[in-house]
């Protein structure tokens, strides 16, 4: 029987119940907890120092009023980190490879970043649509582009972040297939399959945590946008 490729991306389920929303929580218990001592533990400092640098690397587009952002950003990218680099392991699920995850974290953080420039700066937010020194004739046609430009945003980022790590997964699973069947037959080109995938799996590790920054960075260029 020939299996699909992209049945690996399918959510998985036990008794009914989709395994995605255990994915989506189980990451946040490997982290340790801060300590209420004074002097805590080597590996809490340097993810406290980790967290700031990452905080402070977010917040660096948007100006004061963006900070407060700050936190939910940091906790963001930590998740998604966690997530896409869980999904490289044997034997686990990626939930970020999902539209229904991707865009659903992508589209509410997107509409909140809209709502609080309308809010707050109407005119600078409805002035965007239009670029300084514009025609007078060229007007109406740049507004519905700017308009569509605004709307495909979170599509963007949802799907950037689910076709990226969708595409990574599948170019591994086929060089393993292919490596398993070389070293199978005792073929010499499985010792070069096998090294070409231990440089894929790297390579895939840092292509999740760069989509991951890059899905928070576009999000805090958006918020600078609006703030």
């Amino acid at each position: 029987m020939i299996v699909s490729l992209f049945d690996q991306f399918a959510s998985p389920t036990l008794l009914a119940i989709p395994l995605v929303i255990l994915a989506l929580l189980l990451p946040w218990d490997l982290f340790p907890a801060p300590s209420s001592q004074w002097q805590g533990n080597r590996l809490v400092a340097l993810l406290s120092w980790l967290f700031k640098t990452l905080a402070q690397q977010i917040v660096l587009p948007a100006n004061v009023k963006g900070h407060k952002w700050a936190l939910m950003l940091l906790s963001l990218l930590i998740l998604l980190i966690t997530l896409n680099m869980m999904g490289t392991l044997p034997y686990t699920f990626t939930p970020t490879t999902q539209l229904s995850v991707s865009l659903g974290l992508a589209f509410p953080l997107w509409l909140a970043t809209v709502i609080i420039g309308m809010r707050l700066y109407p005119l600078r937010s409805i002035a965007h649509l239009v670029p300084e020194s514009t025609p007078a004739p060229l007007i109406p046609a740049l507004i519905i582009i700017e308009t569509i430009s605004l709307l495909v945003r979170p599509l963007a980022l949802g799907v950037r972040l689910a076709a990226n790590l969708t595409a990574g997964h599948m170019i591994l699973q086929m060089i393993a297939s292919t490596t398993l069947g070389l070293l199978c037959s005792i073929s010499p080109a499985g010792l070069l399959g096998a090294v070409i995938l231990y440089l894929l799996v790297c390579l895939e590790l840092m292509v999740a945590a760069i989509q991951a920054y890059v899905f928070v960075l576009l999000l805090s260029l958006y918020l600078q946008e609006n703030v």
